[in-house]
């Protein structure tokens, strides 16, 4: 019987970690963001034009397309809601996966997925309605 040994010789944190989150912020490395934003496991971090999910339409997925991830993390904000399919028509045509899930379960997920060097993005939509407690702190 053979065994193998692997050793971890890199950081958990990563350049767009998230280490906190609460109802309509999140931190990134410890810098505190109160506004939609779209995390790249590539380091990549952009100001998302969206502040309330009744705001969404295709122009803020189409771009995702162009960066040729293998999956978009899409954050809905403190509850789960789904995104047309509309919107995400050119995720799904280039063959991009997309996840959907309230925001702090898109925290969680995506720190689990850029920490293994997956090529992922976060699109985290971030509206205060206070519906949850501070987490990762």
């Amino acid at each position: 019987m053979q065994c193998t040994i692997v050793m971890k010789f890199q950081s958990d944190l990563f350049e767009t970690a998230i280490t906190g989150y609460g109802p309509g912020w999140i931190a990134v490395r410890g810098e505190r963001i109160e506004h939609s934003v779209l995390l790249h496991s590539n380091g990549e971090r952009n100001a998302w034009p969206c502040a309330r999910f009744e705001d969404l339409g295709s122009q803020h997925f189409e771009p995702l397309a162009l960066q040729r991830p293998e999956l978009v993390l899409f954050g809905s904000g403190a509850r789960l809601r789904f995104p047309q399919p509309a919107w995400i028509r050119p995720l799904i045509e280039a063959g991009i996966g997309i996840e959907t899930m309230d925001t702090a379960a898109a925290c969680r997920t995506y720190n689990i997925l850029a920490g293994e060097g997956r090529r992922v993005i976060a699109a985290l939509l971030l509206a205060g309605d206070g519906e949850a407690p501070d987490r990762l702190k």
